[in-house]
């Protein structure tokens, strides 16, 4: 009898909170004998894999790499050729900024069988968990999602050319970067350009700055805003509706 493939499940574990997985992603868990997993998955999505599973933390934090890219990439088809029901379980969406395809090229290439589970991913969950619509009839008419940080160390020169439409600008990974985003806004749009930076989104530990190109820099400092977070940028950011804690009325909210 002819024997089947190695196999791979790449998994999207959602933007931070374990309840924002999707079923099939949880049964994957569930299932799995082996999950090689990230930095940003949340550890009670790993008390859901099974007492005999295999688990492998193969995390990236800025400054420190459990693994190379290289490794990971290796480490996949060690395990693929000896277990079934392998899950690389990645944070988000895997294949937004998640190099999820890169790893699905490089295992398929050596005779793995792999299929993809999407995952919510943070470039439109963050904005919705902190109120703030990426999309408004009569604000503006798309959204650009765009990463922060290349891998030369600079900002994305895609950043310019959004910066020239009206659309609503989603930054992943460019917290580090966010003084030379906000002087570029500036010039583009204006100083009083809103931007919201968004801090453990969907997580209880959710913080939202909000200001404007000439301000935000500031008020993240004086916040202790660190990674992970995102940037958003845009009119949408001034129509930011929260809920009312004491009421089921949501109220509008300018300054976070």
């Amino acid at each position: 009898m002819k024997q089947s493939k190695p196999s791979l499940l790449i998994v999207g574990a959602g933007p931070g909170d374990p309840d924002l997985i999707t079923m099939k992603g949880l049964n994957a868990i569930r299932n799995a004998n082996v999950i090689l997993y990230d930095a940003l998955v949340s550890p009670e999505l790993i008390k859901e894999a099974p007492s005999r599973c295999k688990l492998v933390y193969v995390g990236k934090r800025k400054g420190h790499k459990e693994f190379s890219q290289t490794e990971i990439n290796q480490l996949l088809v060690f395990y693929a050729e000896r277990h079934n029901q392998v899950v690389r379980l990645k944070g988000g969406d895997p294949f937004v900024f998640g190099r999820g395809h890169e790893e699905m090229e490089y295992v398929a290439r050596r005779g793995v069988r792999v299929d993809v589970i999407p995952g919510i991913s943070s470039s439109y969950s963050a904005p919705s968990c902190a109120g703030i619509p990426l999309t408004r009839r009569g604000v503006n008419e798309s959204f650009w999602v765009v990463t922060g940080t290349v891998s030369s160390g600079k900002i994305s020169e895609d950043l310019n050319k959004a910066a020239e439409s009206n659309a609503t600008i989603i930054v992943l990974m460019g917290l580090s970067h966010l003084e030379e985003i906000a002087n570029l806004i500036s010039i583009a749009r204006g100083v009083n350009e809103p931007l919201a930076v968004i801090q453990h989104a969907t997580l209880p530990t959710q913080k939202v700055v909000i200001g404007t190109a000439s301000n935000i820099y500031e008020r993240t400092l004086s916040d202790n805003i660190s990674s992970p977070a995102i940037i958003v940028i845009g009119e949408v950011v001034d129509l930011r509706l929260v809920a009312n804690s004491n009421s089921e009325i949501f109220e509008k909210a300018y300054d976070g």
